[in-house]
């Protein structure tokens, strides 16, 4: 995935304004090929606290906003997710200092309340704003992120935290004065071995300015990309995208994290796709006597179902391949660790078994196996394929990363198709594995992690326990 801070100078107090500049912005950053794009501290107001003070009602905002369709509806268009930091409306009496997280279908995902404000009792934004309490967290496109705002970032326990909560990349909301403050970020990716992105404000205003600078660093500490420093008024509003590659970030299904979740199988029956839901197209070049390939649990065919039924007019969906027998599932893994290790004779077991895991499930774990996850793809009403980018199958080394379901650098019509897919199968309660994007599951240990499910609802099993034969 393509992550992207966006610095931008807000027009103070128009929120109608800031929140179209913002749509245009990821507008902008999903042609790039960006998943997610960050904004700065209180960048749909501008960070001006005698602002928000003086008209607390009306530079406050909720998730449902009107004012914010407008990015709702880019994310939805775009199928990028986003960010938003604002003055936010809550239960108490005064407003938070919230970042509104959108998925790509424009639904809240999360939303954090700074938990610590900066300045003395009742100075500062302590004077105008309440104290958040509980950590900010999502996943998407198979990774764990954090969400921290500016003074958080002073606290060496924040980013221990999201370690220790499997998070991946850190993402902060800042209002920062001088490159000096910027400079920390990078001892903070070292110390904790995040990846991380800042997102920067610009400007001056009554309580403080910015200095831009918004970011991306490696785990490693070093700063591999950088937006432009604020010292003075420039044309326009001195608008910038800074993009960063997390995909090495995704949770492999050879990570423990999946390994250690608990199945508690339901023992739905695996149904003949064919049959049980002929308006659903089946592929027919597979050499399986026995139409394993065709099976799915009954929970998968049912949102299969309400997904193509959410496709556009001439769309629909194509299923390749289904359940997996578990003796199948563990040769196809072999196989490729194979290939990995005559390409890459130095490679030590660990980094094999973690390499093969980005494109095929190790046996123990495999979704397949569980009747849970599908490969499939978009064809039209006629049932010719539609351009995803590249064919279902293909590998990290020969597509070049293509088949990574975000990938940058693909067609706009993959793209557009991609986004097509993405949108249905998500609503339908589907979970990508983000290294396929052909590959989508529902109950298995995966989804059970990318939900934060207490436990998997289908382990791997055999064809006849399920299906009575």
């Amino acid at each position: 995935m393509i992550i992207a801070a966006a610095q931008f100078l807000p027009v103070p107090g128009d929120i109608e304004a800031n929140a179209a500049r913002m749509a245009a912005l990821l507008t902008e950053a999903a042609e790039r090929g960006a998943g997610l794009v960050v904004f700065p501290e209180l960048a749909l107001t501008h960070y001006d606290l005698d602002l928000i003070a003086a008209d607390p009602t009306g530079m406050t905002v909720t998730d449902d906003d009107a004012r914010l369709a407008p990015v709702r509806q880019a994310c939805r268009a775009a199928g990028i997710a986003a960010a938003v930091n604002a003055a936010g409306r809550g239960a108490g009496a005064r407003p938070t200092i919230s970042s509104f997280v959108f998925g790509p279908d424009g639904a809240l995902l999360t939303r954090y309340d700074k938990v610590h404000l900066f300045g003395a009792e009742g100075e500062g934004e302590r004077a105008v704003f309440a104290p958040g309490s509980a950590d900010g967290r999502f996943t998407l496109g198979g990774i764990r992120f954090a969400l921290a705002t500016c003074f958080d970032n002073s606290f060496p326990e924040v980013p221990a935290r999201a370690v220790a909560d499997g998070c991946r990349v850190y993402l902060a909301a800042s209002f920062h004065d001088s490159a000096q403050r910027v400079a920390q970020y990078g001892h903070l990716a070292r110390e904790h071995g995040l990846h991380v992105l800042l997102a920067n404000g610009t400007g001056t205003g009554p309580s403080a300015s910015g200095c831009g600078l918004s970011g991306v660093w490696l785990p490693s500490g070093e700063r591999v990309a950088a937006a432009a420093e604020w010292s003075a008024a420039v044309p326009g509003d001195g608008a910038e995208l800074v993009l960063g590659d997390v995909r090495d970030r995704i949770t492999l299904m050879g990570d423990p994290a999946v390994a250690a979740i608990p199945v508690q199988d339901c023992d739905e029956p695996l149904l003949d796709v064919r049959t049980a839901a002929p308006e659903l197209l089946v592929a027919e070049h597979r050499e399986d006597v026995r139409g394993a390939f065709a099976h799915l649990r009954e929970g998968v065919l049912h949102r299969l179902l309400a997904a193509q039924k959410a496709l556009p007019d001439g769309l629909r969906l194509q299923i390749v391949e289904g359940y997996r027998p578990p003796g199948l599932q563990r040769r196809y893994f072999e196989e490729y660790a194979d290939e990995l290790r005559a390409s890459h004779p130095d490679w030590e077991a660990g980094r094999i078994h973690r390499a093969a895991s980005r494109y095929v499930s190790p046996p123990e774990i495999a979704p397949h196996s569980a009747g849970g996850a599908v490969d499939l793809t978009l064809v039209t009403a006629e049932g010719e394929e539609v351009d995803m980018g590249t064919p279902i199958n293909a590998s990290p080394e020969e597509s070049d990363g293509a088949c990574y379901t975000a990938a940058p650098d693909l067609s706009p019509a993959a793209r557009a198709n991609r986004r097509v897919l993405n949108s249905a199968l998500h609503a339908a309660g589907l979970v990508n594995y983000p290294t396929e994007w052909w590959h989508w599951s529902y109950g298995d240990r995966y989804w059970a992690l990318a939900t934060c499910a207490d436990h998997a609802l289908y382990g791997p099993r055999e064809l006849r326990e399920l299906d009575g034969r």
